[in-house]
């Protein structure tokens, strides 16, 4: 999800609502303590020079169980941000503790943001030394297919 795509949705709620991947919700009394821009300038194993930008939401809980962040509020935050810091259209990667600070993607599912795992990845496969994957071929289909040799055929 994008800021853009993130601000249209909050201009049409009421109440705003984390989802983490397990289905549980991130408690309702959060608070986005940053919003900001991060950039990643980095060479990936291959030698490969890469550069990626992120807008970074940092959701935190304490023990003020009667604050709400109003989408209105989060809506504002995130113009100041956009206004001040010079953010463009980014996708969103948000922060929130686990056992260690966890990175999540954001998705909408009509009602709640939905915070997606990440994961890692080799961005050089052809440069690391990884083999393809190969394909998986189940033994029946071999024995069923027009190659394969009958018992009189004479091609063993």
């Amino acid at each position: 999800m994008t800021l853009n795509e993130i601000k249209s949705k909050l201009a049409e709620l009421k109440t705003i609502a984390f989802q983490l991947p397990d289905g549980s919700l991130v408690p309702n009394h959060f608070h986005v303590t940053e919003v900001g821009k991060i950039s990643k300038h980095f060479i990936d194993c291959g030698g490969t020079e890469r550069k990626e930008e992120v807008a970074n939401f940092q959701l935190w809980e304490a023990d003020d169980y009667d604050h709400r962040l109003h989408p209105k509020k989060l809506l504002n935050i995130i113009e100041l941000s956009e206004n001040i810091l010079n953010i463009s259209d980014l996708d969103i990667e948000v922060e929130y503790q686990g056992d260690t600070i966890s990175k999540y993607g954001l998705d909408f599912d009509g009602i709640n943001f939905l915070l997606t795992s990440k994961q890692t990845a080799c961005l050089a496969l052809d440069a690391c030394g990884i083999p393809e994957e190969k394909p998986k071929i189940k033994i029946s289909d071999l024995q069923n297919s027009a190659s394969s040799c009958s018992p009189n055929s004479g091609c063993c």
